[in-house]
């Protein structure tokens, strides 16, 4: 691993000589934006639109704007001169459980490994948090922004998670409408969605989980290298509608039978659309074969498809569904 930080963890007077090392990877798929008439890659250069010629980094300075087209001007040096004395230390000030953090806090995850001296102060600290089972509090700066951290131990190695200031997490109350969902819940619906969740309760598997979409566009990337022709399906449009109670039985029955729909109840095939009405729109039947899609394509260079997703058009002949039943203000639930 390549070392991004050297400092030192204290809490009281024992300093630890630690290595920071990035403890996650950015997978995203990066793509260059092309000019569409010829394919080269567009470049952007910086500019500065009073003077109206091209700026040199040297020449560039921050400035923080207090008031609109009005900025107060800093030279690095001086953001640098704050951060001197904090930059290589995480500082614990206290002790917690780690239940007592919201997730919701929790930003970026680093590897703390031993440093080139202080071993011994390392194992130490590592054993204190496992016996304990507390993790530390602490205060960093890295890169000139200063933030909290969770000081504690991933699998045999003390890791630091940073995470965010209070006034940095938004309010749930501030998100629109959440108070229409308050209302009564129908105590059936309540029931077979609680049955839903329980057939579908697993231990977490972080393994069993794969980013779909990025091995679909990889399938795509490398069916185009070499030169297959690429069709883009239009998405099938969703007629049928089916009532909520509706919705939770044929979930639950899928999964009790362990019909091959079920596998779309798994967690890869997206939730089922509801309507402001309480209505779930299930996706409809999959397109007739045709022409190489680009969906095919990727699934192709990506090894495979994905589960099938769960519901579906109604069967010929079967029945018509119950029209959506309005509640006022009843939540609505979404299934998966």
């Amino acid at each position: 691993m390549h070392t991004i930080w050297k400092g030192a963890i204290s809490f009281g007077l024992v300093n630890i000589p630690v290595k920071m090392y990035a403890a996650t990877e950015d997978k995203d798929i990066s793509m260059r934006m092309l000019h569409r008439v010829c394919g080269t890659p567009i470049s952007y250069s910086r500019r500065c639109p009073h003077c109206e010629v091209p700026v040199e980094n040297e020449a560039i300075m921050k400035g923080f704007e207090y008031e609109k087209g009005r900025f107060v001007r800093f030279e690095k040096d001086e953001l640098d001169a704050l951060a001197a004395d904090a930059s290589r230390e995480i500082k614990i000030i206290d002790f917690v459980n780690l239940s007592e953090i919201d997730p919701i806090y929790f930003q970026k995850t680093y590897y703390l490994g031993p440093g080139d001296t202080g071993a011994n102060a390392y194992g130490l600290l590592l054993a204190a948090l496992a016996d304990t089972g507390k993790i530390g509090i602490a205060k960093v700066t890295i890169r000139n922004k200063s933030s909290l951290a969770a000081i504690r131990i991933v699998d045999g190695c003390i890791s630091m998670e940073t995470i965010f200031y209070p006034d940095e997490v938004r309010s749930a109350q501030n998100v629109p409408n959440v108070h229409l969902t308050r209302g009564v819940v129908s105590e059936r619906e309540l029931t077979m969605a609680k049955m839903l969740i329980d057939q579908l309760s697993v231990p977490f598997e972080p393994n069993k989980y794969r980013d779909d979409y990025r091995e679909q566009v990889m399938g795509l990337i490398q069916a185009k290298i070499a030169g297959q022709e690429i069709e883009v399906s239009p998405e099938p449009r969703r007629t049928n509608v089916v009532d909520l109670m509706s919705a939770l039985q044929a979930s639950l029955q899928a999964v009790q039978s362990g019909a091959p729909a079920a596998a779309g109840l798994d967690r890869s095939a997206p939730p089922l659309p509801v309507t402001s009405e309480g209505a779930v729109l299930p996706p409809a039947a999959p397109p007739k074969r045709g022409r190489r899609t680009a969906g095919a394509a990727a699934a192709a260079g990506a090894g495979g498809a994905g589960a099938p997703a769960a519901g579906g058009a109604q069967a010929p002949g079967a029945p018509e569904p119950a029209p959506p039943r309005g509640r006022g203000r009843k939540s609505p639930v979404g299934t998966r």
